[in-house]
C-alpha cells in the first residue's frame, strides 16, 4: 500500500466523520436534539459547514491552516460523550462508506470539474470575497454550495484531491437515512406505501448514480429531493413528529436551493404541504417552526447563496435577468445575461452540442420548433435508455415483491403532491428538458409513486425480510461491481494506478482560471 494511498483514505474518512460531528453536535438544537439517525445527522453537518464555508469565506480564504482547525474541531464534537455515537453507530458509518470508497477512485472527472468546479473550489482556498468574478468565466456565474462545502477539505498532504468529496458524503449519509427507514419498517413489519418508495430509491440511486465523476452539482440535489418527499409524505402520518420533519424539510430545502438556484421552483411544494396540514388538523403546529434555530439559520443560507450569486455575477439569480442590478462595476450586462439563458436553453434542447449548433437559436427554442430535434439528438438514447433502466427496476420489483391485490385498496394520499410534480415534470419539459436538470428524479418520482401505491396494496408476500436484505447487498454489489469496471477501463485508458497514486488527474486546465484571476484582481486594484 503507497503512502499516497494511506493519506487519501485517511483523509477521506477523517472528513466524513469530521461532518457527523459537527451534525452531532448542533442537531441537540433542533427539536431538543431527537434526531437520531445517523444520516441526517450528516446532512446536518453538511449544512452547517456550507452555512460556514459560505460566511467565513467574505472575511479570509480557506487555507490548509484554517480547514484543518475546522476539520479538527469536527473531530472534537465527534468524540466529545455528549455526541452520544455508539460504537455501532461508528461501525455503521464506515461500512457504509467503506462500501461506496470505490465510487471515490477517479482518475478522469466530470467535463465540468476542470472547467469551473475545481477552479472555482480552488479560488476560495486562495482568496476570500472578490466582486465581479463572473466576468471571467460563465461556470464562475453559478457557484454551488458544494463548492463550498469542498473547498474545506484543502487540507495538508492530500491538498486539492478531495474536491469531490462533496458528492459521496451527500451519497452516504443519504444511504445511511434509507437503510435506517428501511429497517425501522422491516423491524414494524409495517410495508406501506412509504416502505416500497424508500427501497425504490435506494436503488435508484446507487445504480443509476453510480458513477460519481457524473454527479456533478445536479445529482446531488436530486438526491435530496427524493429524501424532501419521503418527509412531506411522512407529514401526513399520524404518528409523525411534527417538529423533527419540519426541521429536517427546513434543512433539506435550504440545501436543495443552495445546490442550483433553478431549485427554486419546488417552492411551490409549499402550498401543498400547508394544505394537507390543514386537512389533517396539523396547520396550527406551523407555529414550531418559527421557535427553530434551523428556520433562521436556512434563511441566512439563502441570503448568502443569492449573495454569492450578486457578488459574482450582480444578478441575485443568475440567470434570470430581472434580478440583475446592472448599474453596479462589477456587474454583467443584463443582455449578456439574456444570451446565457438563452443559451442555457439552447443546450437543453439538444440545439448545441460540442460539434453542432442550430443556425437560428432565437427560433429554435422557441414553443415546441425543437422537439423533433431533442427527440434525434438526445430522447434517443440518452432518455429512452435511462426510462428502459426505470422500467426494468419496476419489473423486478413487481417480480419479487409479487401478492394478492388487497380486498379492500388503501387510497393514494398524495394526489395533489403527484399533481405539482406533473406540473413540474411540464416546466422541466418545456423550458430545459435535460436528464441532469431535474429529470432524473421527476421521472422516477413520475413512475415510483404509483408502484408503490400498488405493491403496498398486495398482500401475502412471502419472505419479505430475506428479499429486502437480498436487494440491498445486490444493489451495493452492483454499485462495487461498475464502479470496478469503471476502474479497470481508467487503468487500461490512462494508466491510472489506483493503489499507487489513487488521486484524480490534475494538468495546467485546472489552474487557467486562477491565472485569468489573478490577472483581474491587479487589473482591478
Amino acid at each position: 500500500m503507497s503512502i499516497d494511498l494511506v493519506f487519501f483514505i485517511i483523509s477521506y474518512f477523517t472528513i466524513i466523520f469530521s461532518i457527523l460531528g459537527y451534525g452531532s453536535f448542533f442537531s441537540k438544537f433542533a427539536n431538543q436534539g431527537n434526531i437520531e439517525c445517523l444520516g441526517y445527522k450528516g446532512l446536518i453537518g453538511i449544512f452547517i459547514l456550507i452555512l460556514y464555508s459560505y460566511i467565513s469565506h467574505l472575511f479570509y480564504k480557506h487555507s490548509i491552516v484554517h480547514n484543518s482547525i475546522i476539520i479538527i474541531l469536527g473531530l472534537v464534537f465527534f468524540l466529545h460523550k455528549k455526541a452520544k455515537i455508539s460504537f455501532t453507530d461508528i461501525r455503521n458509518v464506515f461500512l457504509i462508506f467503506s462500501i461506496i470508497l470505490v465510487g471515490f477512485f477517479i482518475f478522469k472527472t466530470h467535463d465540468d470539474f476542470p472547467y469551473y468546479h475545481f477552479p472555482y473550489t480552488y479560488h476560495l482556498t486562495q482568496n476570500f470575497l472578490t466582486t465581479g468574478i463572473g466576468q471571467i468565466n460563465h461556470g464562475f456565474r453559478t457557484p454551488s454550495s458544494i463548492f463550498y462545502l469542498n473547498s474545506l477539505s484543502y487540507l495538508p498532504f492530500i491538498k486539492y484531491y478531495m474536491f469531490h468529496i462533496g458528492t459521496l458524503a451527500i451519497l452516504g449519509f443519504s444511504n445511511l437515512i434509507l437503510l435506517n427507514y428501511v429497517f425501522i419498517y422491516l423491524k414494524k413489519k409495517k410495508f406501506d406505501f412509504l416502505f416500497f418508495f424508500i427501497l425504490l430509491i435506494f436503488c435508484f440511486i446507487n445504480i443509476f448514480f453510480y458513477r460519481l465523476q457524473e454527479h456533478g452539482t445536479d445529482r446531488s440535489a436530486q438526491i435530496l429531493i427524493f429524501i424532501l418527499f419521503i418527509n412531506l409524505f411522512l407529514l401526513r402520518d399520524i404518528k409523525t413528529d411534527i417538529s423533527k420533519t419540519f426541521t429536517l424539510l427546513i434543512i433539506l430545502f435550504s440545501l436543495i436551493v443552495s445546490l442550483k438556484s433553478f431549485y427554486f421552483l419546488y417552492l411551490v411544494l409549499l402550498p401543498v404541504m400547508l394544505y394537507y396540514l390543514i386537512l389533517d388538523n396539523k396547520f396550527h403546529e406551523l407555529k414550531i417552526v418559527f421557535k427553530n434555530p434551523f428556520f433562521y439559520l436556512s434563511l441566512i443560507l439563502t441570503v448568502m447563496v443569492l449573495l454569492s450569486y450578486f457578488f459574482n455575477t450582480g444578478c441575485f439569480i443568475y440567470p434570470v435577468s430581472f434580478t440583475c442590478v446592472e448599474s453596479l462595476d462589477w456587474s454583467l450586462k443584463v443582455i449578456d445575461v439574456k444570451q446565457m439563458n438563452n443559451w442555457y436553453e439552447q443546450w437543453s434542447k439538444a440545439g448545441a452540442t460540442p460539434n453542432f449548433r442550430v443556425e437560428n437559436p432565437e427560433v429554435y427554442i422557441q414553443k415546441f420548433n425543437w422537439v423533433g430535434n431533442w427527440m434525434q439528438l438526445y430522447f434517443f438514447n440518452k432518455v429512452s435508455d435511462y426510462l428502459l433502466g426505470l422500467f426494468f427496476m419496476s419489473i423486478v420489483f413487481l417480480i419479487l415483491f409479487k401478492g394478492n391485490l388487497r380486498k379492500n385498496r388503501k387510497s393514494f394520499k398524495f394526489l395533489y403532491y403527484y399533481l405539482v410534480i406533473i406540473l413540474l415534470f411540464i416546466e422541466w419539459f418545456y423550458n430545459h428538458p435535460a436528464l441532469r436538470y431535474g429529470g432524473y428524479v421527476l421521472m422516477a418520482l413520475i413512475l415510483f409513486l404509483p408502484l408503490s401505491n400498488f405493491l403496498s396494496n398486495l398482500v401475502n408476500l412471502n419472505k419479505i425480510k430475506i428479499k429486502v436484505y437480498g436487494l440491498i447487498l445486490l444493489v451495493f454489489l452492483i454499485f462495487f461491481s461498475r464502479n470496478v469496471d469503471r476502474i479497470l477501463n481508467e487503468v487500461d485508458l490512462y494508466n491510472y494506478k489506483p493503489l499507487k497514486n489513487p488521486y484524480y488527474n490534475i494538468d495546467e486546465n485546472h489552474f487557467r482560471m486562477e491565472k485569468k484571476l489573478k490577472l483581474y484582481l491587479d487589473t482591478n486594484k
